[in-house]
């Protein structure tokens, strides 16, 4: 035995030995950089998959028992025919889950059935003479593969009536084996309930999954409609502002140019008053750009608590009748404050639930937003967050942004009466 010294005390166990644990971050990474419904799709497929692949092996265990013969070719026929229907099942699974309205593919389907039979085939004949418990269970699994590659696309009555023939056939087989009425009975029933079971159960698996992704659709064109319903918004704003006055303007010009060509009096004031107008409807579409620009606290409490909940984040609001009797320059700080870090929680994190609280006290103004979708302990700043600090720095504020515990807390302050 050789004495460990200190250096090899000290040294990291990824020296080749016992591999490197440096992978596990990255597989870290790759995962929680996926969105939910990316997640339940990767676990439904794995969990399909996965499973089919065991079927031969399955196979294989459970009638080696019951191998009654020297003869190696029961058990290659065996091994071959159910890989051939594994393979087509997992055929099946894959386009099932490209596209679940197009139905099952027929070709995958059929070379399925027909290996699944020589399958069940192959497994009475390696079993020998006599009864065999193992026959029964094979063709079990072998319906069962094939039924939970169809539970893709299959809606779930066609799957238990293919679980009830499981059943038929489980007896069947039993009946073949030369087993007792009453016992192909029973073994019959229990497998065709075992199988209704497991498949309805996965086909349970894909509707949770068609149900998580209409509402990620739902959600993503929620966004879009509040989009369209702003730019409609704000069209109809400018073209009430502009529309009567650009009229006005095409008149009056037409008439100047008139009065001029006839050589009357008059034009010098029309272009006076096309002048006027011109300023006006200058000085209006300022005011309505204001208008959309402008941060108030409570719309834009309102917004956040909108926002939040359409993109799926539990949100509490506490504060709002703070919010109205603060001033305006105090309101619009924190308004910025209030956009920017709903900004990041959709966009930087993978927060479940949000809380935005506002307190007026003592002379100041806090408002606090708290998610619970941390990552790590990084507190490297954006240049969203930069620029916040520095609008509310210029208005005497201070802001600090950071984990706590398992939480992002994003915290303003901003002195009550200080010009924004």
């Amino acid at each position: 035995m050789v004495p460990l010294g200190p250096a090899a005390l000290t040294r990291p166990a990824s020296d080749g030995r016992y591999g490197s644990m440096g992978a596990v971050p990255t597989v870290a990474r790759w995962w929680s950089s996926r969105t939910d419904p990316q997640r339940i799709d990767l676990y439904t497929r794995s969990s399909y998959y996965s499973t089919l692949v065991f079927v031969p092996v399955l196979l294989l265990f459970s009638v080696s028992p019951d191998w009654a013969t020297s003869s190696t070719w029961q058990p290659l026929v065996l091994l071959g025919s159910s890989v051939v229907t594994t393979a087509a099942c997992l055929v099946l699974t894959r386009r099932g889950f490209r596209d679940r309205t197009a139905g099952p593919d027929r070709p995958a389907l059929l070379v399925a059935l027909v290996a699944g039979l020589v399958t069940v085939l192959a497994a009475l004949a390696a079993t020998g003479a006599g009864p065999a418990p193992a026959a029964p269970w094979v063709a079990g699994l072998v319906s069962a593969a094939v039924l939970l590659a169809l539970s893709v696309t299959v809606p779930t009555r066609p799957l238990v009536a293919g679980a009830a023939v499981t059943g038929v056939l489980a007896g069947a087989v039993t009946a073949a084996e030369g087993g007792p009425p009453a016992t192909a009975v029973v073994v019959g029933a229990s497998i065709g309930v075992a199988v209704g079971f497991f498949v309805t159960a996965f086909r349970f698996s894909v509707w949770i999954l068609d149900v998580v992704l209409e509402m990620e659709r739902s959600r993503a064109v929620q966004a879009q409609l509040a989009v369209a319903e702003e730019r409609l918004r704000f069209a109809r704003d400018l073209h009430d502002v502009m529309g009567r006055n650009l009229s006005a303007i095409a008149v009056k010009s037409q008439l100047a140019a008139e009065l001029v060509r006839r050589g009357r009096d008059g034009a010098a004031e029309e272009l006076a008053d096309i002048s006027r107008v011109a300023e006006e409807s200058l000085r209006e579409v300022r005011d309505v750009v204001r208008g959309y620009r402008r941060t108030d606290l409570p719309g834009e409490l309102a917004g956040a608590r909108s926002v939040l909940r359409a993109a799926g984040v539990g949100v509490t609001v506490t504060g709002e009748e703070d919010a109205v009797a603060l001033p305006e320059p105090v309101q619009a700080a924190l308004g910025w404050v209030v956009r920017e870090a709903v900004t990041n929680v959709l966009r930087h994190s993978r927060a479940s639930w949000c809380s935005v609280e506002l307190h007026a006290v003592g002379g100041e103004a806090e408002l606090r937003v708290a998610n619970d979708g941390a990552r790590g302990t990084e507190t490297t700043w954006g240049n969203g967050l930069t620029g916040l600090a520095e609008r509310l720095a210029a208005a005497g504020g201070r802001l600090s942004a950071g984990p706590d515990g398992d939480r992002f807390v994003l915290a303003a302050t901003v002195p009550v009466g200080v010009p924004a």
